[in-house]
């Protein structure tokens, strides 16, 4: 399972350990990736996603996965996230047009 959020593409950072005598040794940087479902109102249904701590608090403060995805770039999000993000352009524009 690869280390990126699902939601905002935050990948893992390489970076040195520096001791005391400022030797550098290569270290990584992991993101603090939480499986979490998140329901889609307009959809009806729930999803799971693999994502950082810092999106899911996105999340809420767009208030939900519908808005977070509308907002969202499609080269960031993952190969399933922008799937539900077409599919939710798509109901939205029915809606709209009925």
């Amino acid at each position: 399972m690869s280390r990126r959020c699902e939601l905002t593409g935050v990948n893992r950072q390489i970076g040195h350990k520096v001791s005391h005598s400022n030797i550098k040794t290569k270290r990584e940087f992991k993101p603090n990736l939480v499986d979490v479902t998140l329901a889609s109102d307009a959809l009806g249904r729930n999803f799971k996603f693999r994502i950082t701590a810092a999106a899911l608090r996105s999340v809420d403060h767009r208030g939900g996965l519908d808005q977070f995805l509308l907002k969202a770039d499609e080269s960031e999000l993952s190969d399933r996230a922008a799937k539900v993000r077409r599919e939710l352009k798509k109901k939205l524009s029915e809606a709209a047009a009925a």
